[in-house]
């Protein structure tokens, strides 16, 4: 059987048919169509069973706010639990199967729950855990335990097929939502010139505005909608996105958006990560439900949903309608279904009077209406059949059944106050609409303190169109966004009645059988339990009876389940309050939140710009931290061994060039950066001059090291921290840390700015030449002597050139922005063809930073070693009063000059030293293993000296020059080395000032 109308479907392309299944049954739609508008159009009703009692569930809404319609979509290989089939476009040969019963949707055992309900309230999951003790485990356990969950986990054995990825944006605002509000803010930002990003959720433009058939300019609301769309496809500041969610606003201007993406040979899903000046949020309002005995019945759906499936998919419900309402817009839905030839049995207004437009036009066209009435019952098994009707208040015995097919109810609507409360944002009680509202004295703030969410339309509180337009204006023009609303012609509507429960004299028998939370079986009886036990909060009351939980989070459940809470405690709605609403709005897939973090290597990747030139030239990789960096670049026929040799060999003679873009990048800022610099860092940092370089260590609280890199001045209150590449979001976290924590009134800001830059290190005798081949600014000795900085143009690139060496050679480390990193890399090549310009690896870089003597994070450090141990007792200013970790280092044991400290390694035949190997000494300890007297912390064979060169930590080291020590190997062979000099290549540095 077909519930397709003749005629309608604006979102629909009837030439063109989609096949699809739905519990292995082949179905018919059409492209444009919602898995439960076809569903729907093919008579299917029923289209699952609810948590707890596995009643019969059918499709309620038409949008996120779904709690029934949760489907399991696509085949073993390729599978995704708990999709909403009011979310998910229909495409060719889509799999869905309902989810929550078994053995079959239309026989579920798991129905004889709903026979034993008494001894399953509210709560009784806590109740079990008490007694009797020994049914727990046996008994009470096991059948929570099978009982949990929705959905059915894809199979472990499989891999899904698909691909995500993550996305990073900065912009000047960002607007949720796409219906009028959203457009006009967008049109009004453009035109301002600022960096827009417009998102909307569903996979069209206006929101409600054509399906409520309200005029806008005197013509349909479609064709204003498509002239602004037009408009703002012509700015290139504008960027629009259908199908994408912004699903959290959080600290600082950041927001998470979620986008659903069509192209089958491109990623699945995408996630944004996005930092924005402003947020406006113009998310519309959501449709609440009523509360009467049956309410839960397939065929029962919101008034809103209802006018959805007839306008936009062509589908009518059901063929015989009953409207509930107690607000005029229910009207609308009976207007609509009227015209659609629907036939609508009679329109039930538990107010005593409706005066408004609708309610006339409704008259006028001949539908029933039916005022101070409730429905008292709803009939039917699997589907609704008719329903029982009285009045509203007191019992007068006039009871009248109706039949009809469905249900269109309405409870009034509430504004999606969700990001706004995300990050902060209060709200304040709206008497007149009955519903929650964005508090504007109290908005979300910034570190500036100034608010950065702005609500507009609906979601500010204006429910009604001509209400909505003329709330948009003030707001936009307060953040300078000139706007002008269009004219709007709706009908008048008149105020609703806040009625949460019908009929209003109903007994605890009744509201045993009125739900409030559809998915997890919350009945209007669960919530005056709770506050009869004690449950007064209204977040106790959320957890004790799962209301508004799960995938829900209250867009449907929340206020009326709010209203009965205050009516069991004889408080009013305010004092009772609202819960929490935390992010994401609906739920993200796990695909999305990894993002290419699966398979092998379960983190996220990070590629330098340049990382794509390595792969063509084959570049063997190495993880560093979750970055991929070139271990050396093997020729034809070479081995890796062979690749480093040439690489070093190359670069000391003539021209070496690194990709050094991973080396961490953390911007310091403030009139307190100074003094920030001089507690973070071992040496005095307030003394460097702008323009200048400083090597430095920062040692941790516990007084070991923990990073070094160069520090340079870039003015007054600014600092460039350079840090290892491993160690950027660990120094940055840790900066933070102490800011947020210890020292929250110093005014300075941190920002980890790595991968907004490319660096490249040119290192060797032609350093210099190349760099002035490429001409643009004087890098002679004079003008960039050794640990300066400059700042300008150079072979046409913007760059910041730093004067500094990792290798001993002369070097120049140059940072452009990352958008210019693989062009100037190849204009490096192409500038240095002439001096065999060559690649080289992490590896070489630490076999010639070995020769040189200097240390390695995680080399030469293992989280027990302080800078003394290493020989950099002149990195520790003694001119400073205090710095992180300098009282721990005056402890008795760190204080003590017998310690491991660093030496150079030499072994007597010239070979290599096995890395970590550990040299022995007479004697054993107490478990009878061998003494130890040092340990190798780095190992190389070295083509510049022709031999084998190590670094290590041996006790009292330095005192011990020229004494041989025996290292054992796994094998128990001993190789004997001699303590060197850790300066193993031009020891008086004359290679890298020349």
């Amino acid at each position: 059987m077909s519930t397709r109308l003749s005629k309608g479907g604006r979102l629909i392309d009837r030439s063109r048919s989609v096949k699809f299944t739905f519990n292995g049954r082949w179905m018919r739609g059409f492209s444009g169509d919602t898995l439960a508008s076809a569903l729907l159009a093919n008579d299917q009703m029923m289209v699952g069973r609810s948590f707890k009692y596995h009643r019969p569930r059918g499709i309620v809404a038409s949008g996120a706010e779904e709690p029934n319609a949760l489907v399991n979509l696509g085949r073993k290989d390729c599978h995704e639990p708990n999709q909403r089939a009011t979310t998910t476009e229909l495409f060719d040969r889509l799999e869905a199967r309902s989810q929550n019963h078994w053995p079959s949707l239309d026989f579920d055992v798991g129905a004889i729950n709903a026979l034993v309900a008494r001894f399953l309230p509210a709560g009784f999951y806590y109740k079990t855990f008490m007694f009797p003790r020994p049914f727990w485990k046996h008994v009470f356990e096991p059948f929570i335990r099978n009982s949990a969950g929705l959905g059915a986990a894809p199979d472990p054995e499989t891999r899904d097929p698909d691909t995500y990825e993550h996305f990073y944006a900065h912009l000047d605002v960002v607007i949720a939502g796409g219906g009028i509000a959203g457009l006009m803010a967008a049109l009004a930002a453009g035109r301002a010139g600022k960096r827009v990003l417009l998102a909307e959720q569903s996979a069209f433009w206006g929101g409600r505005a054509p399906v409520d058939g309200d005029l806008i300019e005197g013509g349909p609301a479609e064709d204003w909608i498509n002239t602004i769309i037009e408009a703002l496809e012509k700015m290139k500041n504008v960027h629009l996105r259908l199908r994408m969610q912004i699903s959290g606003i959080y600290d600082h201007g950041y927001v998470l958006g979620y986008e659903q993406l069509t192209d089958p040979d491109g990623p699945r899903h995408r996630l944004w990560r996005i930092r924005t000046g402003h947020v406006i949020a113009a998310t519309g309002a959501i449709e609440r439900p009523l509360s009467f005995p049956g309410n839960d019945k397939p065929g029962v759906m919101l008034a809103s949903a209802m006018r959805d499936y007839i306008v936009n998919y062509g589908v009518s419900p059901g063929d015989n309608v009953v409207v509930v309402t107690n607000n005029d817009d229910g009207y609308r839905t009976a207007l609509t279904a009227h015209r659609a030839g629907i036939k609508v049995a009679c329109i039930i207004d538990p107010r005593e009077t409706s005066d408004g437009d609708l309610p006339a036009e409704a008259r006028a066209n001949g539908i029933r209406i039916r005022t101070g009435a409730a429905i008292s019952k709803v009939k039917g098994l699997n589907r609704v059949v008719s329903v029982r009707v009285q009045a509203h208040g007191a019992d007068d015995g006039g009871f009248e059944e109706i039949a009809c097919d469905a249900v269109a109810m309405s409870g009034g609507w509430s504004p999606v106050v969700h990001l706004w409360s995300h990050c902060g944002g209060k709200l304040t009680w709206d008497a007149q609409q009955a519903c929650f509202a964005p508090d504007t004295n109290r908005p979300p703030t910034n570190q500036t303190g100034d608010g950065f969410v702005t609500c507009i339309g609906a979601a500010a509180g204006g429910l009604w169109a001509g209400e909505c337009v003329a709330q948009i204006a003030n707001p936009l023009n307060g953040m300078g966004f000139p706007c002008d609303p269009p004219a709007i012609d709706a009908p008048h509507e008149a105020p609703l009645a806040p009625v949460w429960v019908m009929p209003a004299d109903a007994g605890p028998k009744k509201r045993a059988k009125m739900w409030l939370d559809f998915q997890n079986d919350v009945k209007v009886s669960d919530v005056a339990l709770a506050a009869q036990e004690g449950y007064e909060s209204v977040e106790h009351t959320k957890r004790y009876t799962t209301l508004g939980m799960a995938t829900d989070q209250g867009k449907l459940s929340n206020i009326n389940g709010l209203a009965v809470l205050a009516e069991a405690l004889d408080e009013d709605i305010p004092r009772v309050g609202t819960t929490t609403f935390r992010p994401p709005y609906t739920p993200i897939s796990m695909g999305a939140i990894a993002g290419e973090a699966r398979g092998d290597i379960f983190q996220p990747l990070r590629r330098t710009p340049i990382h794509g030139w390595h792969e063509a030239r084959g570049a063997y990789f190495e993880p560093v931290g979750h970055w991929r960096r070139p271990y050396c670049f093997p020729q034809d026929g070479e081995s890796h061994e062979d690749a480093v040799n040439r690489e070093i060999d190359a670069t000391r003679r003539s021209l070496g060039l690194l990709d050094a873009s991973t080396l961490g990048k953390i911007i310091v800022k403030g009139p307190d950066a100074p003094k920030f610099m001089d507690m973070l860092y071992t040496n005095m940092m307030s003394s460097l001059r702008p323009g200048k370089c400083r090597y430095g260590l920062m040692c941790s609280e516990n007084g070991f090291l923990m990073d070094d890199g160069v520090v340079v001045r870039l003015d007054e209150d600014t600092f460039l921290c350079h840090t290892t590449s491993g160690g950027a979001d660990h120094v940055h976290a840790h900066m933070e840390d102490w800011l947020q924590c210890e020292w929250w009134d110093w005014q300075v800001y941190t920002a980890n700015v790595t991968e907004q830059f490319a660096q490249i290190a040119v290192v060797g005798p032609k350093a210099r030449k190349v760099l002035e081949k490429l001409g643009g600014m004087d890098v002679s000795a004079e003008a960039l002597p050794f640990m300066a900085m400059a700042e300008g143009k150079l072979g046409g690139f913007d760059t910041r050139i730093f004067r500094i060496s990792f290798s001993g050679e002369l070097s120049f480390e140059i940072a452009v922005p990352a958008g210019q990193g693989l062009a100037f890399w190849e204009a490096l090549h192409k500038a240095g063809a002439e001096f065999n310009a060559t690649p080289y690896g992490t590896e070489a870089l630490h076999v010639m930073r070995a020769e040189k003597g200097f240390i390695m994070i995680g080399d030469e450090t293992d989280g027990t070693v302080i800078p003394q141990d290493l020989g950099l007792g002149w990195a520790i200013s003694k001119k400073k009063d205090d710095f992180l970790g300098k009282r721990a280092q005056q402890r008795s044991f760190m204080d003590n000059p017998d310690r491991w400290q660093l030496v150079g390694l030499e072994t007597l035949d010239g070979s290599v030293l096995p890395h970590a190997i550990l040299a022995v000494t007479k004697g054993k300890t107490a478990n009878g293993q061998a003494l130890t007297e040092g340990r190798v912390t780095s190992s190389y064979y070295s083509p510049t000296l022709s031999r084998g060169i190590a670094m290590g930590l041996v006790h009292n080291g330095p005192n011990r020059m020229g004494e041989i020590l025996d290292f054992v190997d796994l094998g128990n062979k001993s190789i004997r080395a001699k303590i060197v000099s850790p300066v193993f290549y031009d020891p008086e540095g004359e290679k890298q000032n020349v």
